[in-house]
């Protein structure tokens, strides 16, 4: 070989493999958790030692985290859920730590987080965690940390093919670049074309994962919102669906009701519920991709 043919870095230089979990820190565990259910979800298992449940449904965990000091700023009984991590599947999770932080990812803040085990990661946008888990198959993290719920399917069907698609974050005016390049050089992620999105509210720019199973979308404040409040963080979640109408219906039937009015109305490419509990919303999207 010539010593100066160069070898491209690997596609997917830390073999991510998609979402393991979502993790929501909330002070109303309880109003949050009924959302879920209404969202097809349901509790299978609780911490041993902590105020954090999983819910599930299909091939989606998700974790509710209502410790007191799950995440700074959320002590207030009227706050909003918020996505405080993010659990990345990986070839090794430990190999993925190292990698990040080699190259300028900075460790993770020490609190309270939803598991016990030790479960490397690195500092997200705001205050929330990157994860890494490669514990996700036969021997997973919720058998050590997790003990079922009685009476409880621990692996409920999802409802209408629902799977996760992707995350929205918002970002700062002109800080597009430079989360875009956090996640292209710590995690592999790519820029797709300009005009290229998926869903209801095409803006922004989409990344997307080095295995092809999720999407992150960034987006800055809109013009004229100068003097809107704005901060930086992870504020929707998209969950894919095969069929949009057949996944609107489903969950309509469960209480769940959509924005029906203007350019984000229901349609084939996706849909968007009302706001809950103050702030949160999730979005549903047209999904080529398998669960």
């Amino acid at each position: 070989m010539p010593a100066f043919e160069q070898i491209p870095e690997p596609s997917n230089p830390l073999g991510l493999d998609g979402i393991e979990f979502i993790e929501f820190a909330t002070s109303q565990p309880q109003a949050f958790g009924a959302l879920l259910e209404h969202l097809g979800f349901s509790a299978v298992a609780r911490h041993r030692s902590r105020e954090v449940v999983l819910y599930r449904q299909g091939s989606m965990n998700l974790i509710v985290n209502s410790h007191p000091d799950a995440l700074p700023g959320l002590s207030s009984p009227d706050s909003v859920p918020a996505i405080a991590a993010i659990a990345l599947r990986a070839r090794d999770a430990g190999f993925a730590y190292r990698h990040s932080t080699d190259r300028g990812a900075w460790e993770m803040p020490t609190r309270a987080s939803a598991m016990e085990l030790n479960i490397p990661g690195i500092h997200g946008v705001g205050d929330s965690l990157i994860y890494f888990v490669d514990r996700y198959s036969d021997f997973s993290i919720y058998d050590v940390d997790f003990v079922p719920i009685p009476g409880t399917a621990q692996r409920p069907p999802a409802l209408a093919g629902l799977h996760y698609f992707g995350v929205v974050q918002s970002v700062l005016t002109d800080r597009t670049n430079d989360w875009v390049d956090f996640y292209r050089c710590l995690l592999g992620f790519s820029v797709l074309p300009h005009g290229k999105y998926f869903g209801v509210l095409p803006k922004g720019t989409l990344l997307e994962s080095p295995c092809h199973k999720f999407y992150l979308q960034l987006i800055e404040p809109p013009p004229g919102a100068e003097e809107a409040h704005w901060d930086e963080g992870f504020v929707r979640l998209g969950l894919g669906a095969p069929d949009v109408h057949a996944a609107t219906r489903a969950l309509k039937v469960r209480g769940l009701v959509f924005v029906d009015h203007g350019a984000v109305q229901p349609s084939d490419k996706g849909a968007l519920t009302q706001v809950y509990l103050g702030g949160v919303t999730f979005e549903l999207v047209i999904s080529h991709l398998k669960p």
